[in-house]
């Protein structure tokens, strides 16, 4: 849905910033919590439906305001019953975001930069240069989207799928930091979209920096994209690691707030076949983390087109995991999901570029 002229979208505004909007109407404050719940509780994009508005409100932000979320351009769903979209926004660009359903639950997978800032060579999206950072419109839209597509509104519904959101998707969360903080108090609403703070998870490859205050300011779970217990190799890997090597992110690690042994920091681990998974590595890693309430998700290397990378046999795996249990480090091995869309962890890729403009070859699914 493309914005109509000179009409400001409301999504992705702050509860404060819609509130001023409001007053500035000549409205009363009460009537913010009112529209917040339409928009964000029952998901209500037609302001013209929104009964409890008067008539002359409601007019008034037919005239002046939008509701607009990226386009569906193709979505697929896994055999696995994983879920793709590849979205486009209003300026042309494209993201993906993935939803991976499990039984009692399902976690989306939310990206929050067109391309990525990062370079990691074993990363698909790393192969995209950044064209720029997602709005909190963009973000909070993906949400959005997929409850679209899941008929998962009002809000309160108990047999609910998407339980769980990732900043795992397309980019460096701290690295759009503003936007993503953004987005994420308004997903964490109780009014509104109210998924807790303890369902919501925020994936860096380092950014050492914003580490504290991503903590101290929003208080979600950190995942970390490790990937090397030595700087030589991870400089290779995860190429941030030059400005901010492994001990200074444990140090950041180890200060972050509200981890403890009942929430425990993210160790993301790629298992990259030769490079990374012998025994001497899995011992190394159990003594960076010795001090840090930690958990280790070992991820079998997803290939994604022309990259070199073999992944680990599963007896490697198994192994790597085996020891750092054995060290008192819970290490499971995560199951790859959605590899037969391009949906795994890794291979997410869309097709913008600084300049594009959108061309007509997608086609929905």
């Amino acid at each position: 849905m493309l914005r109509e002229k000179n009409k400001k979208n409301l999504i992705g505004v702050s509860r404060n910033e819609l509130e001023v909007e409001l007053i500035e109407m000549g409205e009363k404050a009460f009537r913010t919590k009112q529209l917040w719940h339409w928009i964000y509780h029952q998901g209500e994009t037609d302001f013209s439906k929104m009964t409890s508005l008067g008539k002359t409100l409601r007019a008034k932000l037919q005239d002046d305001y939008v509701l607009v979320k990226p386009e569906i351009v193709t979505q697929q769903i896994s055999e696995d019953t994983t879920h793709k979209w590849l979205l486009k926004t209003e300026d042309g660009n494209e993201v993906e975001t993935v939803f991976i359903p499990e039984d009692d639950r399902g976690a989306l997978c939310v990206s929050s930069q067109v391309g990525c800032t990062l370079t990691c060579s074993f990363c698909h999206t790393g192969t995209q240069k950044l064209v720029r950072n997602l709005t909190a419109a963009e973000i909070v839209g993906q949400m959005m989207v997929a409850r679209d597509s899941y008929d998962e509104w009002p809000s309160d519904g108990h047999d609910r799928k998407l339980t769980n959101i990732v900043m795992m998707g397309m980019g460096e969360p701290l690295y759009n930091f503003e936007e993503v903080s953004k987005a994420l108090r308004i997903i964490m609403d109780e009014e509104g979209i109210s998924i807790s703070r303890r369902r919501i998870t925020l994936s860096t490859s380092g950014v050492v920096p914003l580490i504290e205050r991503c903590g101290e300011e929003l208080g979600v779970g950190l995942a970390v994209s490790l990937h090397a217990v030595h700087d030589e190799l991870r400089d290779i890997l995860v190429p941030i690691n030059k400005k901010y090597p492994i001990k200074e992110l444990l140090d950041a690690c180890r200060r972050y707030p509200g981890s403890s042994n009942a929430r425990r920091i993210t160790f993301e681990y790629v298992m990259l076949n030769g490079i990374n998974d012998s025994a001497s590595d899995a011992k190394e890693l159990a003594r960076l983390l010795l001090d840090i309430p930690a958990k280790i998700n070992l991820i079998p290397f997803n290939k994604w087109p022309g990259v070199e990378y073999e992944c680990s046999s599963h007896h490697k795996i198994k192994q790597f995991s085996e020891i750092l249990n054995e060290r008192g480090l819970s290490a499971p091995i995560r199951m790859p999901r959605g590899r037969d869309i391009m949906a795994a962890c890794g291979q997410l890729k869309s097709a913008s570029k600084q300049p594009r403009r959108y061309s007509d070859k997608h086609s929905n699914v």
